[in-house]
Formats: C-alpha cells, structure tokens, sequence
C-alpha cells in the first residue's frame, strides 16, 4: 500500500478529539509458532483503519497498523486483559495486552470496528434502519390529515393486540432456510438466524434472541424457534428482522457464549459473515391461511438473492400434520427439533392452580421442542424452568422460629433460680454465647428483610453470610410432554445446590463427621458437667415444647368450662370438659418419664445446699420397667465436694405433686357429672310440673354451678402451675448441660445444622407444593399421601474428595433431618398462599395454604388437618474428576453407607406402601413385581461397589417416579452436573415412556443441553451461556454426562 509518511506524521500529532481511541497498550509482534517475546508498552493512538503506536504519547510515530483483512482472537476468561490481531497476508500477528479487563475489552471494539468492512456493515445496518423508519412514518403522516377530532380520539397509538389463550405465549414461530448461497462454491455453510424486533411506537431495533448453529448444509432446520411471553409488548403491526449470519468457527463465536447489551451489534470479527436479512409483520404471520410465511432473503444492499427463509407459527397442544420421513435426506445431519423461548407459567392440572401456584414460581423460562417417535410422528415437548419465591420466604420463617425459640430457652436458663458457684458461672457463659448467637440470628435475618431483586440465590453467592441460610440456586424443571397416541404427561424434578454450610467451610468436615466427633468429646467432660444422652436431651426440648403448647390450652379449656357453668349449659359442659379432660391426659402423660425426675434430682444437687433423704438412684417401678439402667440420674454424677449439705430432698414429692394434677382433674369430672345429674333430676321434675309456669330456680343453679366448680378449677390450675415450674426448670437444667459440655463448639454445630437444614427446607417445600398442586386429581396419590406419606427421593453428584465430602456430610445430615418435618394442608382465607411454619428445632410444621376451590378436592383426612409424613432418601454417586481421584488414592465409603443407609429407609417406605396401598393404586405400577425387580437390582448395584455406577440414580429416580415421590437432583451449585443429569433423565422418559425415535437420543440431548433450559439457569449464574467443564474434567465424566462441544469452557462457578 503507497502512502505518503510527512502526513501519516502529522496525523499522529493531531490532538486527542481527533482520534477514535487513545491510551496505553503492550505490544509486541508474533510470528507463527515463536515464542511470545516481551511486549512493550506503547502509547496507541487509532484513527478509522488506522493503529499509530508510538513509544509515548508526546514523541513521533514508530510503527503505523493497518487495520484491514485482518480479524481479532479474543481470550474470554475473567484474568485474560490481552487480544491478538492476526493478519491475511501473513505478516506476524500483533500482541495487545491492556491494563485491565474493561479497557481490553473496549479496545477490542474499538480495532474490531475500525477496518472497511466493519465501517460498511455500519453504513447498510443504518440505511436499512432508516428505509424501515421512513416505512413507519408513513403511516405517521397520514394520521396528521386527519380531522383533529379523531386524532384526538385516538390518544396513544392503537395497535393491534394478539388474541392468545390467557398465560400462553402471545406468538410462537419456527425457523428454516432454503438454499442458502455460500461465498465460495465449496464452502459448506454453519448457520444461524439473529431474530430482532422493530417496535412500532419506539422505531428501534432490537436484538430478541438467536438460534443455534446448523453445520455442513445449506437448507438448515433450526432446533430454535421464538417466543413472545404474555406480557410481551407485540403487536400486529410489530415488524421482525431476521438476519442470518454464516459462522467460520465456533470456537470463535464467543457473543453466542456472552451477554451483550440489546442495543448493541456483534462484531463482524468474531468469525462469522453476514449472509442476508428479512423483515416481515407479526400480523402477516398471524393471518396467513396456512400460518406460514416463505420469505426471500436478499444481501445488505437489498440487492442479491441469498436464498429464502421459512416461518411457521406453532401452537402447542395441537397435533401436527405429516409424517417425519422427510427429515432423513438432506437434513438427515441436522438435530431435527423445533425450540421456542417462553415465560408463561402453566400446568396440565388446570387453570385454578395458577393463582396460587403463581404466588411460589416466578421468573419461568420456557422451550419447546419437536421430535420424532419410533413410528415416525411427532411429539411436542415443553420444557419449563422457574425460581420460587420460598427461597427466601422459608429460610426467613425459620430463623425468625430460631430466635424466638432460643430466646425462651435463654429465659429459661435465667429462671433455674439459686444455683451453686460452679453451675451459676457455668450458666452465665452458656448465656453469654447464647445471646451472641441470638445477635447472629437476628442480624442474618434483619438483612435477609432488606433483599430485593431475584428471588434466588446464584451459584457465584454461595459463599456469601448474610445468604447463608438460602438455598443455592432453587428451581423447579419441568417436563410437558404431548404425544400423538399417548395421554399427556408431566415430569418435575426440583434442582438445588447441595445444602451445605459453604461460609463456614468444609476444613474440618461435615456435619456428619462433627457430629459424631462432638458425640465423643462429649461424653469425656469429667467433673464439668453431667452428660445427658443426645435422645434424652431431644425428649427435655419435647418436655418444655409440651409444656409451653399444652399448658395456655388447658388453662383456656378450664375458664370455658366455668364460663359453660355460668351460663348453665349441660352441653357445654359437656363438650368443654371433653376438651379440658383430653388435653390435661396429655399433659400429664408428658412427664410420665424417668428423666424429669432424674433431672429434678440433678437439679438438686446443683442447688447452694442440699441432703439426699434417701439414695440417689431413683425407684424401679413397675411402670419404668428394667429400662432404667440406661437412664441417666445423678447417682452417676461426679458432683463437686464443695456443694454443701444442709437440706433434705425428698424424692417422692414429684411423684405427689404429678399426681396431684390427676387427682384435680378427677374431682373437676366427679362435680361436674354430679351437676349434670342434679339437673337431669331437676328437668324430670320440672316436666311433671306446668310447663307454662315460669322457670325461677335457673338463674340460681346456674349460680351454683360456677360456685362449685371455681374452687375445683383453681385448684387444678394451681398443681398444674406447680408441675409446670418444676418441670421446666428440670428440663432447662438438662440443656444447660449440654450447652455447658461443648461450648462453643455446641453452639457453632446448631448454626451449622439450622443453615444445611434450611437450606434443605426450601426445596422440599417447594417440591411438596408442586406435586400437590400436580395430583390434586389423582385420588390414589393424595390416598397415598394421607395413608403412608410421600417419598423424596435425592440425587447427589457430589465427590467423596476434598471440600465435597464435607458437603456430601453437610447435605447427608440435613436431608435426614427433614424426616422430623410434617406437612398439614389448610383452606386459605386471604389471597396470600405462602406457606406458614410452626414447631421448634427437629419439630417443624408446615402449613400448605390452598384455595377453597382446590381444597374442597382433597380426602377428609387430609381437609381434617391429618398430619403428613416425609420419607426423604439421598443416593449419591460422584461423576467428576475428583471422584476419580477418590476412587483411586483417597476413600469411597462415605459414599457406599450413605446409599446403603437409604437403601434401608428406601425399603422401609416401600413395605408401609405395600401394607397400608391397594396393589393398583398407582398408574404407573401395573405389577407389584416391577418394583420388587428395580428396588433388588438398586440393592446388587450398591452392593457392587462400581466406580461412577450412575445406574444406582437410574434406579433410584425410576423407583421414585413409580411410587409418586418427589425428585431432587443436586450437585454443589446445581449448575453444571445437575443440568447434565436433568437432560439425560428428560430424554431417557422420552425414549423409555413416550417411544423416542432411537436416532435421535443423542440429538436430542445435545438440543437440550445447548438451546435448552439449563442453559439458560448457566446464564442465570453466571452470565455466560458456557458450563464450568474443560476438556480434562469430561474425560473424567461418564459418556452421556457430557455436554456438546461449544457449549463448555472456562467460567466462574
């Protein structure tokens, strides 16, 4: 190229407003293979095609860049701030390295825009906008020669509205090409379709979304259509572009991989070429007979024909014409399926469960695909994805329980009255940790309040402390499946991060391993305290949980009963003594157990002074029968020798005492059984007498009636009262115990296991709520529910290496937890259906909220208030790289007990089916044998003790799904081997359940992994459509739990 050198000169010491981009770089040149020298810095100046470097920014130019046929490598990852400009012509590449990210970044814009064919894609993108723009107008102008009355009438701009089924997507289409033209005649084309939208009343174009990439062929069937979601702004009179662009490489075509802002084009130096454009009107599309519109695509300038593009408006639900034989000529290479995007919310159990099932799943994302069955039809599948509000709302109920629960056990404490030096102290510092921890807990959940936005938690937060407690990127993943001869057909899995205590760290292990650890510490505590098993310390909180419940019910039954005496009502009193005599028969049967009085005997001895009357092990009744040698009571305390002793304890008070409720309540049924007596007496006599005579005696025996029971009343209400106190603060004193033994480490294991168990919490609300709204019609689910309990059945893909074992240990210890959580489904009297949760630690209540008309279908059981059990079961197999190593060099058996464990419990639920179920309760069971067959086969697979035997979830999600459980799918962030697993789970229902054409497996599960859902939660997480794998790790992975080349590579995670 000739040029003249004084003016290139003197263009390099034009001032900085001349210049398109300025600033300091490091540059150097690389030729071929040679090692990369040592790049310099260099002040840059860029002037259209043009790269002046110069050695700072006040001397002469020593090198000039022209900036044409040449095109730009781009390294993606976060720590990368350096490009690479390689040439045509072959000259050696120049290295640019800046600063920082964000300036690397704009510089790649900047040089990638600067050469001719950049500059003149600009000018024909503008000059097609404004022949669109000039194309609006027109029908702007006419409205200014009309009368100003109408225009007055008209206001806003009226548009045409779609007429769509209400939460269906406002338009669907479908995308194919015909005959595309290459640049050169050998050259097979990589293509895809750019969907933009041109809005009537704005007039700007914007980008929608893209389809996948087709290789090797110039007629492309797109898997990737479009949607529109309902609240989308189209209308009629909305205009369309499609812009299809030919892809060199893959690799290179990093905007597919990244998010870009919608105003803002991809380069044309990513490694694809412009091949043509169209546009079209939705109302076209919409009012077509056929719904189909052929479309001619022409070259940038609207001159030459490229080839022609196909779109077809699709609705689902309606069965398509034709048969699929076509698709193996020339197509025969390509991943025959259509895919539109969507963020309507549905379900095939009706309209009704919208409101309320709208109040838990937010921000859905939608696909829907098309594929061939076995007998060459189609089937139509509708894959949805969507977040819940109960990550949040959950987690914020239960540490909201959390600190109302530890702050009456810190009351508690401080109302064990009088102790000895040594216990006192010893309960001031359980005090002091307590009251830090109870700041703790309310500080997480003052700022959980303050949280606004998405409402759940990415992978990239996991580590974060103020979102401890919420799950890791919850979602709900559902499978609508539409088939030619078979009946519909909905699959849910609930995708969540493993629960774990991520901010705490796995250093140490998990909770299953600190558990058992501080179990044994525990029990060596010497003369510092009194150990107290971990089930006796579970039955003091059940004592004082009964006692905080019980006693206000019976206190509030016993003034009903005197307000029924006052009012001389015999039914009544009939019904408020049932009531009083029911809930002080349970109370007193709290305390009918060896540990109360034990620990009132340890309580004893911890006082200032005291003097056993008697000796300390307490008496072998016939009631406690020869359970008590394994009871823990103060005669095997090591007490303190300096406790002194001055008083005498009698150890049968308790007994007196306890039974003095009894006695009292035996009184209160004596008077009134002879009040009822009384009157019936009265009421014969009163017959006999004329019944027009006024009645006089009423007013006086009712009198009576609240007379004598009053003193009776009280004096019930009294021994209750006396029971009570002793009572809590035996129980209080046993806590103290344990706080005392294993401070801090006591207190630092709860906060552990209240975060795991929450985060646990979260996805099993959710899955209860979706398979409840799902089956409100299926009469032998909800049987089952009522009758046995409802199974959740887990899928970890975590290793047994490094921090994922303490995660495994973390999530293994929360799942089991959830066994101790019981549902109760109730009739909704507002219009706010979240979920309510009562209960205390290792006793929640979980009230599920439903509206009227979905309550009225439940059994009576259930509408009664039964209480529903959960039968949770976590099967885990590690499939990456550091199960390798596992496998290998470090230890497995975490893993083996752990599914042999659940392996039992698996077994356990399965007998009470068995048992309590009719044989053909179940659609999807036609003999008891089948799950006879797969629950042995999970048994020798487990016994097996294969590496990566990814059967074993195989097995265990086919059983689950037969026994109408709850399926969970999880690995440490639910991102990246969740959405392998989901997607092979989907396609393997569709080739199992629903006759999938055996070619297309594969197919199929590159479609859904690469344009699919998961993808999008990828996107969601990280901001990158690429999964967190290289090319090392999947060698490592089981063959189907690979993902498709291009759709992974370096990312956060």
């Amino acid at each position: 190229m000739r040029f003249n050198a004084k003016d290139l000169a003197l263009l390099a010491r034009r001032p900085s407003c001349c210049f398109d981009k300025e600033g300091k770089l490091k540059i150097c040149r690389v030729a071929g293979d040679e090692k990369l020298i040592e790049p310099r810095e260099r002040w840059c100046r860029l002037k259209g095609n043009l790269l002046f470097l110069m050695k700072n920014k006040s001397s002469e130019a020593s090198e000039v860049v022209i900036l044409e046929r040449c095109w730009i490598v781009e390294f993606r990852s976060k720590t990368d701030v350096s490009i690479v400009l390689k040439f045509q012509s072959g000259e050696p590449d120049l290295y640019v390295e800046a600063a920082s990210k964000p300036d690397c970044e704009s510089w790649a814009v900047a040089l990638g825009e600067a050469n001719s064919e950049g500059l003149q894609n600009k000018i024909q993108q503008l000059r097609r906008l404004i022949m669109e723009i000039k194309e609006e107008r027109s029908s702007d102008e006419a409205r200014q020669f009309l009368p100003s009355s109408q225009v007055d009438s008209l206001g806003e701009p009226q548009f045409t509205s779609i007429q769509r089924t209400p939460n269906e997507p406002k338009l669907e289409f479908s995308l194919a090409c015909k005959d595309l033209v290459a640049a050169t005649r050998d050259r097979k084309l990589n293509t895809f379709i750019q969907v933009s939208v041109i809005h009537p009343a704005e007039h700007i174009l914007t980008r929608y979304s893209s389809t996948e990439i087709v290789e090797g062929t110039r007629d492309p069937l797109f898997l990737t259509g479009v949607t529109f979601p309902p609240e989308y702004p189209i209308y009629e009179e909305t205009k369309i572009k499609l812009t299809v662009y030919d892809v060199k490489d893959k690799s290179q075509d990093t905007v597919r991989t990244s998010v870009l802002p919608d105003h803002k084009e991809p380069r044309a130096d990513v490694g694809r070429s412009f091949l043509g454009c169209t546009t079209f009107r939705v109302g076209d599309l919409v009012k077509s007979k056929e719904q189909q519109l052929t479309l001619t695509l022409r070259t940038s300038d609207g001159g030459k024909t490229v080839g022609t593009i196909e779109v077809n408006l699709v609705k689902m639900g309606e069965l398509e014409d034709g048969e699929t034989d076509h698709i193996t000529t020339d197509a025969q290479d390509q991943k025959c399926a259509l895919v539109r995007e969507c963020t309507a919310t549905e379900g095939i159990s009706g309209k009704d469960n919208l409101p309320s099932l709208n109040a838990v799943l937010k921000n859905p994302i939608c696909k829907l695909y098309r594929f061939p069955t076995s007998d060459n039809k189609w089937m139509r599948i509708r894959e949805q994805m969507a977040e819940t509000t109960l990550s949040f709302h959950v987690p914020k109920e239960l540490i909201n329980l959390h600190i109302k629960e530890d702050m009456r056990r810190n009351q508690e404490l401080k109302d064990l009255g009088e102790l000895a030096p040594h216990w006192d102290n010893m309960r001031k510092s359980v005090i002091a940790h307590c009251d830090q921890m109870l700041s703790m807990y309310q500080d997480t959940l003052a700022e959980l309040g303050k949280h606004t936005g998405s409402s759940f938690k990415s992978s990239c937060s996991k580590g974060e402390k103020t979102l401890e407690f919420i799950p890791i990127n919850l979602h709900l993943q559902r499978m609508h499946v539409h088939s030619p001869r078979l009946k519909d057909a909905l699959y849910d899995v609930i995708t969540v991060g493993a629960p774990a205590a991520h901010f705490q760290g796995f250093k140490n292990g998990g909770l299953r391993k600190l558990l058992n650890k501080f179990e044994a510490e525990r029990r060596n505590t010497g003369y510092q305290c009194i150990y107290y098993s971990p089930e006796n310390t579970a039955k003091a909180k059940e004592v004082l949980s009964n006692i905080n419940h019980l006693q206000p019910l019976i206190s509030s039954h016993a003034d009903l009963l005197l307000n029924s005496a006052s009012q001389h009502s015999p039914d009544s009193l009939k019904n408020s003594l049932k009531m009083l005599s029911e809930k002080t028969e349970l109370f007193v049967h709290a305390f009918k157990d060896q540990l109360v009085r034990s620990a009132l005997l340890a309580l004893y001895t911890a006082r200032p002074g005291c003097v056993l009357k008697k000796p300390a092990v307490p008496r072998n009744t016939a009631e406690e029968g020869g359970d008590l040698q394994h009871q823990d009571h103060p005669s095997q305390i090591k007490r303190q020798d300096s406790i002194p002793h001055h008083s005498e304890y009698d150890e049968e008070e308790w007994d007196r005492v306890w039974a003095n409720v009894g006695k009292s309540l035996n009184c209160v049924i004596a008077m009134v059984d002879r009040l009822l007596e009384k009157d019936n007496i009265s009421n014969v006599k009163e017959g006999e007498k004329d019944p027009s005579a006024p009645d006089c005696s009423v007013l006086h025996t009712g009198g009576d009636w609240y007379e004598q029971l009053y003193p009776l009343v009280i004096t019930l209400k009294d021994c209750m009262g006396e029971v009570v106190t002793r009572a809590k603060q035996s129980m209080a004193f046993v806590l103290l115990q344990e706080l005392a033994c294993g401070l801090p480490q006591c207190l630092m294991l709860t906060l552990r296991r209240d975060i795991v168990f929450s985060q646990a919490l979260a996805g099993l609300v959710c899955g209860f709520i979706i398979k409840l709204h799902t089956s409100l019609h299926d009469q032998g689910f909800l049987q089952q529910l009522h009758t046995v309990g409802l199974l959740v059945q887990y899928e970890g893909l975590l290793s047994t290496y490094s921090e994922e074992a303490g995660m495994l240990e973390d999530m293994a210890v929360g799942i089991s937890d959830l066994q101790k959580v019981m549902f109760k489904v109730i009739e909704a009297k507002s219009e706010d259906f979240l979920p309510i949760i009562t209960g205390r630690r290792e006793h929640y209540i979980i009230e599920v909220q439903l509206p009227a008309k979905m309550f009225e279908l439940l059994p009576q059981e259930i509408k009664e208030g039964k209480l529903l059990r959960m039968y949770p079961v976590l099967f885990n197999v590690g499939i990456n790289e550091q199960q390798t190593l596992a496998e290998r060099f470090g230890d497995t058996t975490l893993q083996e007990n752990i599914n042999q464990e659940n392996l039992e419990l698996l077994k356990e639920y399965y007998k009470l089916f068995t048992e309590k179920m009719p044989p053909d309760c179940l659609p999807h069971l036609q003999e008891q044998n089948d799950l006879k067959g797969l629950l042995e086969n999970l048994h020798q697979n487990i016994q097996a003790k294969k590496r990566k035997n990814v059967e074993i979830m195989w097995l265990a999600a086919t059983i689950c799904r037969k026994l109408n459980g709850v399926r969970f799918t999880c690995c440490k962030s639910a991102k990246d081997r969740t959405s392998m697993s989901v997607t092979l789970e989907q396609c393997s229902i569709l080739r199992d359940e629903h006759q999938l054409h055996k070619d297309f497996f594969i197919r199929a599960l590159d479609c859904m992994r690469r344009e699919g859902c998961r993808i999008e939660n990828v996107l969601k997480n990280v901001k990158c459509r690429k999964y967190a794998f290289n090319m090392i790790q999947l060698m490592a992975f089981p063959k189907y739990y690979r993902p498709p080349e291009g759709t992974y590579g370096k990312a956060d995670t």
